[in-house]
């Protein structure tokens, strides 16, 4: 398998002078972005990284990003991904837990004791680098939630990233001629690796800013601007995506992170556009299953070239078709494990009882064993033989594309002080709408607790909802019966929010996208459990209910509900915004 630089370095060669990245107002050519990544390479050797080093990536989306990942590839080490968005408190986690040998940070954040920082335009003389890297050196490692409420790195070797490209390129999922890929995943999420990584085979890389991530209609018309042919979402984000596409041309769509409705599988069907449903845990690089979303309903698809896909019952034998059984992977793709957990890695990464040769790192005593991964996953073939995904045989949940373990929350929620138990759920206020609730015992308010929980773990993993019991309901065996705990309460305090007119329709907007009643002018749109996805369809829901011209950022910047709705009623009264600005600057170019 071809290392992913040495493609980079084959197309350079052919066409230097192609857009390699884009990034608000700066293009970096293939030419430019070889100078730069090689320079901060050399100053990364200075430091001593090399091989099977780790090297934290603190940065926002720039164009500095990309050039930055290539540079730890180049100085041989394996990134890991430190998102700006994430609480300092994870931060710092990550980067003792990955032992960081050196940080690319532009602000010198997270600080690590005892790792040297540069900065992403850093550069050093030096001798020419290695060429060519071994395919199990490690290419990054990525944090993913942990079910006893620490979360775990999951390392990737460099031959399993090539594998990848190449295996969507024998599928077709690729196109042979380079396009132009909307970078649309946060670089904490490992669907951002088949987006970014396709530099190294000539695609020209849109990096979207946040600006426009939060925006549909504003994001839509940079992917028609830039004329991106590639764009990876989930289905909770195409929900939005619907109305700017509307009459448009849309891009080859790449749908994963979470399961495709039926509903959405059948629109994008009918509808002819062009879209992929791809399936696959990060322990298996991402992409193990594809599909393309066509046919009679949603389905996982083939397996992808290399990837052996086993489904098994609790002994480990085989299922006939139309049984449910555990999703197992194996093949070259598999992760070398969880750093620093060998205990983990053996549970979860076992032997593969098929008996097909070795892959994967090698294992204790030297040998290469055939080795699997245990998604947790539950599927079968149902008719016609189609791989049907069933639902989770642990306490894991995808929501809006996040892997996330209720373990992990309910540890977190207990760790805070007032607290002495916590049972976390997902609970679903409107069809397809998923959200976590929280549950806690103890001399604490609901307010308090979402406020603290957000310093310590990321947006993804607060739930949107906590109610306080006097006691959490326990089956006969005295664990908690998640089954039977009450509906999640409203947040609400205050004086009801003020009856007809625009306030009204804000609040009942609020109200309908939250999943909550009793809406107060007091209320803080994140603390009745809001987030992006949720703030875009209030933006949406408003906009087209009141006929006016509303962004993102007055819901963002409003303290509470009345000042949202008093923004909301300037713009009725004035009968539109003002103008938008532009969506680009003239392009800026850089490194040439």
């Amino acid at each position: 398998m071809t290392d992913l630089l040495d493609r980079l370095r084959d197309a350079v060669a052919a066409h230097p002078e192609r857009t390699a990245v884009l990034a608000g107002a700066d293009r970096l050519d293939f030419a430019g972005l070889d100078r730069r990544t090689a320079a901060l390479a050399r100053a990364l050797r200075a430091l001593g990284v090399g091989r099977g080093d780790r090297v934290g990536v603190h940065l926002g989306r720039t164009a500095d990003l990309p050039v930055a990942l290539l540079a730890v590839w180049r100085a041989g080490a394996a990134y890991v991904p430190l998102d700006p968005a994430y609480p300092a408190e994870r931060l710092a986690f990550m980067a003792s837990d990955a032992r960081l040998a050196a940080l690319i940070s532009a602000d010198g954040l997270p600080a690590a004791e005892g790792v040297p920082v540069l900065r992403p335009d850093a550069a050093a003389d030096g001798p020419e680098l290695p060429a060519g890297a071994h395919p199990l050196d490690p290419a990054y490692v990525i944090y993913t939630s942990g079910s006893t409420g620490r979360p775990k790195g999951v390392e990737v070797p460099r031959g399993a990233v090539a594998g990848l490209i190449a295996g969507l390129e024998a599928t077709g999922a690729l196109r042979a001629e380079p396009g132009v890929v909307g970078w649309n995943a946060s670089i904490s999420f490992d669907a951002s690796v088949p987006q970014w990584s396709r530099i190294c085979r000539g695609d020209t890389v849109l990096v979207i800013g946040e600006e426009h991530r939060a925006d549909p209609a504003r994001l839509a018309a940079l992917l028609a601007e830039h004329a991106v042919t590639d764009f990876d979402l989930t289905p909770s984000h195409w929900e939005l995506l619907r109305e700017p596409f509307a009459g448009a041309r849309v891009p080859r769509l790449f749908m994963g992170g979470e399961a495709v409705p039926e509903r959405t599988w059948r629109e994008l069907a009918d509808g002819g556009i062009d879209a992929l449903n791809l399936y696959g845990p990060t322990e298996c690089t991402v992409e193990a299953v594809t599909a393309p979303i066509s046919g009679p309903g949603p389905h996982l698809g083939e397996p992808m070239p290399g990837v052996r896909l086993h489904l098994l019952d609790e002994k480990l034998a085989p299922v006939p078709d139309g049984v449910v059984g555990e999703l197992y992977l194996a093949g070259p793709g598999l992760a070398h494990g969880y750093v620093g957990r060998p205990g983990l890695t053996a549970e979860r990464f076992v032997a593969d009882p098929s008996g097909a040769p070795g892959d994967g790192p090698l294992l204790p005593g030297g040998g290469q064993g055939g080795r699997m991964y245990r998604t947790g996953d539950q599927a079968r073939r149902g008719e016609g033989g189609r791989l049907e995904y069933v639902g989770r045989v642990d306490r894991q949940v995808k929501l809006r594309g996040y892997r996330i373990e209720l373990g992990e929350v309910e540890h977190a929620l207990a760790g805070l002080a007032g607290v002495r138990a916590a049972a976390v759920t997902v609970h679903e206020p409107a069809p397809g709408d998923r959200r976590l609730a929280g549950y806690v015992t103890g001399s604490v308010t609901a307010a308090e607790l979402t406020e603290r929980l957000r310093a310590t773990v990321p947006a993804h993993l607060v739930p949107s909802v906590i109610t306080v019991l006097d006691a959490l309901p326990l089956t006969p065996n005295g664990k908690v019966d998640l089954a039977a705990l009450p509906a999640p309460a409203a947040v609400g305090e205050g004086a009801p929010a003020s009856a007809g007119g625009v306030a009204e329709q804000v609040a009942e907007v609020w109200g309908t996208v939250l999943g909550v009643t009793d809406v107060r002018p007091g209320d803080d749109f994140f603390s009745l459990g809001g987030h992006s996805i949720a703030a875009l369809r209030v933006v949406h829901l408003l906009r087209r209910r009141l006929g006016i011209e509303l962004q993102l950022r007055h819901l963002l910047d409003s303290a509470d509900l009345a000042a949202f709705a008093a923004t909301v009623e300037r713009a009725v009264a004035a009968g539109a915004a003002a103008p938008r600005p532009a969506l680009t600057a003239r392009a800026r170019v850089i490194g040439a």
